[in-house]
């Protein structure tokens, strides 16, 4: 079987509505973009940065990274790693989308969704983190964390901002120690093939319902594979989500 090659994108951009400038925002005395880049070169050879702003690139440029210049017009992180991929050469099977804002992404979880695509027919990949059910059942309900629905292969049949299913006469809050519930991690993998077939495609109703990408490749016929994580990483959409990450950073050089 041919050996499948991987590039990682990491789409970067500048103009944050909630935090602007945060892949350049300094944790633990490195740029957030750099720690993001280092945890990907440390399982994936090729890596590129995707942005549209000559600070990130310079920044990249300074730690020794790779940086590719995008247009600023693009309406998702998707669009962006096709144009980065696509000036980059374009000659890898994978492309490994990765968010900029996600210093504490682990090797584990790029490995899972690496693992993916030893199954021929994976056409998109993403990452799912079962919900604890200890945790408060608002966490769950929470829109900005989408819900996932999965079938028996392992594939995603439906992504919402709702907590799907919905449990019939069950009290909400009993319904994660009824059923296992799943929440979406950001980090997709596509075929290069694919990735230029579905940023091609016009955004769909179901996708203009939710405000969720992925819902356009499903209602297109695409497959979206799904791979398990338990790790709990911090993304940061804020000052605060920053201050969070500086806490983890800290306690975790403590236990070293």
């Amino acid at each position: 079987m041919q050996h499948t090659t991987f590039i990682g994108i990491i789409p970067a951009r500048y103009a944050s509505t909630r935090f602007p400038g945060k892949p350049l925002a300094m944790l633990g005395g490195q740029p957030v973009i750099q720690r993001v880049y280092n945890q990907v070169r440390s399982v994936i050879e090729n890596v590129i940065v995707a942005t549209d702003d000559d600070r990130i690139a310079h920044a990249v440029e300074a730690f020794g990274g790779k940086c590719v210049m995008t247009s600023p017009n693009h309406k998702s992180g998707t669009d962006r790693c096709m144009e980065a991929y696509t000036r980059n050469g374009g000659n890898e099977d994978v492309v490994i989308n990765i968010q900029g804002d996600e210093p504490f992404v682990q090797p584990s979880q790029l490995e899972t969704i690496m693992k993916c695509f030893d199954d021929e027919s994976t056409d998109i990949a993403t990452l799912v983190k079962p919900f604890d059910p200890r945790r408060p059942y608002a966490e769950l309900a929470n829109p900005n964390s989408p819900k996932v629905v999965v079938d028996n292969k392992w594939n995603a049949l439906y992504f919402s901002r709702s907590v799907v299913p919905y449990l019939r006469n069950i009290e909400p809050t009993d319904w994660p120690l009824r059923h296992q519930y799943y929440t979406h991690l950001g980090m997709y993998a596509y075929r290069a093939r694919v990735l230029q077939a579905i940023t091609a495609l016009p955004q769909s109703p179901l996708e203009l319902a939710e405000s969720l990408e992925q819902l356009r490749w499903i209602e297109n016929g695409y497959r979206i594979k799904v791979g398990v994580s338990d790790i709990e990483t911090i993304g940061i959409d804020t000052p605060q989500d920053l201050a969070r990450a500086e806490e983890h950073l800290r306690k975790a050089c403590k236990q070293k």
